[in-house]
């Protein structure tokens, strides 16, 4: 199959979303959106056809369509996968999470580059000291990996946890970042992820 650079994709519920497929270092990359922001991100896969395979298996069918709504996006993606600090407050649409993911991905979103934090320490930044693992769990289903820098929390013991994309992916990432050398932050207490 040949697709082009954008598509516009219908999900069963008759929501208007856009996809756009790009190449990276790493290999095809996709990011997905609607009238009301940035709805996810798929990580590197081998051919653009894998990007557009996994969009549909979240239940959509894509038709050609213009990308422009993602401005620079992919070229700022681009970027961060060869190693440049960059920045992505892009507008997000997260009408399907609940209020504790949404909590839970708005502060993950402001660990800054380079650095870590435990999965304990966001439950604590959340007020909610025990909650690691549904901290965890939260980060397993966030749809915007690098927008939303899921891979910047990882276990108390400095271990990396899991990763949506693979614990591969997510020590890729975090070498990436490195160069401004990880900087690991515990919750206050000594609570553990």
């Amino acid at each position: 199959m040949n697709y082009p650079f954008g598509h516009i994709v219908m999900l069963k519920k008759g929501d208007h979303i856009t996809l756009a497929s790009f190449e990276t270092s790493l290999g095809w990359m996709g990011i997905v959106g609607s009238p009301n922001g940035l709805k996810r991100v798929i990580l590197p896969h081998k051919s653009k056809e894998a990007v557009l395979y996994q969009v549909m298996s979240y239940g959509c069918v894509a038709e050609e369509q213009s990308s422009a709504m993602f401005g620079d996006l992919p070229n700022r993606l681009r970027r961060y996968l060869e190693g440049e600090p960059v920045d992505f407050p892009d507008k997000l649409d997260l009408a399907e999470a609940t209020n504790f993911q949404y909590d839970v991905w708005r502060l993950v979103r402001n660990i800054p580059y380079g650095e870590t934090r435990s999965y304990g320490w966001v439950a604590s930044r959340l007020g909610l000291p025990k909650a690691a693992r549904a901290v965890g769990q939260a980060l397993g289903r966030n749809p915007l990996p690098i927008i939303v820098p899921c891979h910047r929390v990882i276990r108390s013991d400095g271990r990396l946890g899991g990763f949506g994309g693979g614990v591969e992916i997510k020590e890729l990432l975090l070498r990436f970042e490195k160069g401004a050398s990880i900087k690991v932050e515990l919750p206050k207490g000594g609570e553990k992820a």
